[in-house]
Formats: structure tokens, C-alpha cells, sequence
């Protein structure tokens, strides 16, 4: 019966660490990325223009319909035959950020919703540019509302870099693998790496909480 070896833990412990840091770069970074892209598409979707919103929607349930895999697979594979080059690390921060911007999209688009249509009808007749008017009155009262489904998703960008691992991108996930295939032990790496996927979605959620309660106090 093979018992966890916690000497063989720690001695691991800072090969996972180091790993971890791109976990959470890419997770940090590739989150930056779907919140701006995504405003900018719920937005393009919501438009009355036709030759925005329909391309704007065109790619959100294109994206939202093919696995991330997939997605990541043709950025870092297929895109190279036509010029564009990147490093495994950039395609997976792309690749995820993209992903979860079609899902972040659809989360404006129901704030953007919820605002009001007093106040739609307030920014049009008092002719606000439409930076300041979405700026200013717009996205303070469509925030509120759309925190916890933005924080689930972050959680779920986090759990899902592994799969960026398709595309030879080391984050902890692999790290446990290759530190496992070495020793022919996998109890521990891979129960340090669901420790530490455990703890740090807590520690996000527990963090987009307070922000939520800071906001419900102003």
C-alpha cells in the first residue's frame, strides 16, 4: 500500500511552487484580457448597427460552441503556416482570454440589461458621448450585479489551464506530471496540486466577495 511520503512532499514543494507561478499569470492575465474583450463585444452585440453586431455575435457563439482545447490547438499549431508565431506561454494566455471573453460577454450584456431604461433614455436626451455616458452612469450600475458570475469565472479560468498543457505550457498541472513520470510517484504532486487549486479558489472567491460588499456599501 503506497502511503503519502510527506518528506518526499516538501522536497517537491518548490518545483510545484515554481510552476504555480504561471498558473496564476496566466489565469491573472488571461482574465484582464476577457473583461476588457468582453465589455467591448457585449457591447458590439447589443449595437443596432447590423455589420457590428452581427460579427460581434458571429464570434461569441462560435467561441462558446468549440472546446478551449480545440482553440488553443489551432492558435499554436495552425496559425504558424500562415506567419504568425507564438510562444506556448502567449498562445495560452490568447487562448484562454479569448475563451472566457465570449462567456464574459454574455454577462455585460445581461448587466448592461438590468440598467434601467430611465437611464438609456437620460444619456440619449441629455446627448452624453457614448465613452462617458457608458464610463460615468452605465457600467457603476451595471457592475454591481454581474460580480459573482465574473468571479466564477475567474475560478473556472484558473481550473482550467491545464489544458494548456496541449500546447507543451508548464503550468503545476504538468509540473506534477513530469515530477510524477520521474519518480513513478503521483500521490503526492497531484495531491499537493488539488490543495492548491482548492486553496487559491477560496482565496478568490473570499476576495471577489469583499469586493462585493464593498460595493454594496457605497
Amino acid at each position: 500500500m503506497t502511503l503519502f511520503d510527506w518528506t518526499y512532499a516538501w522536497q517537491i514543494l518548490p518545483d510545484l511552487l515554481r510552476a504555480s507561478l504561471n498558473t496564476v499569470g496566466i489565469t491573472l492575465i488571461g482574465f484582464l484580457i476577457a473583461i476588457v474583450l468582453g465589455l467591448f463585444l457585449a457591447i458590439g452585440r447589443r449595437s443596432r448597427r447590423v455589420w457590428l453586431s452581427w460579427p460581434a455575435t458571429g464570434v461569441i457563439e462560435f467561441i462558446r460552441s468549440t472546446p478551449l482545447l480545440i482553440q488553443v490547438y489551432f492558435l499554436y499549431y495552425v496559425l504558424p503556416n500562415y506567419g504568425v508565431s507564438m510562444t506556448a506561454m502567449q498562445v495560452g494566455i490568447l487562448g484562454i482570454g479569448l475563451h472566457y471573453a465570449c462567456y464574459i460577454a454574455e454577462v455585460y450584456r445581461g448587466g448592461l440589461d438590468a440598467v434601467p431604461r430611465a437611464q438609456w433614455e437620460a444619456v440619449t436626451a441629455l446627448n452624453i458621448a457614448p465613452y462617458s455616458a457608458y464610463r460615468n452612469i452605465i457600467l457603476p450600475q451595471a457592475l454591481r450585479p454581474i460580480l459573482p458570475p465574473l468571479g466564477n469565472y475567474l475560478v473556472a479560468m484558473l481550473k482550467d489551464t491545464p489544458v494548456l498543457s496541449a500546447i507543451t505550457v508548464v503550468e503545476i498541472m504538468q509540473q506534477a506530471k513530469n515530477i510524477g513520470s520521474e519518480n513513478f510517484r503521483y500521490l503526492e504532486p497531484i495531491t499537493m496540486v488539488g490543495l492548491f487549486f482548492l486553496a487559491l479558489s477560496i482565496a478568490l472567491a473570499y476576495l471577489v466577495r469583499r469586493l462585493e460588499v464593498r460595493l454594496e456599501l457605497r
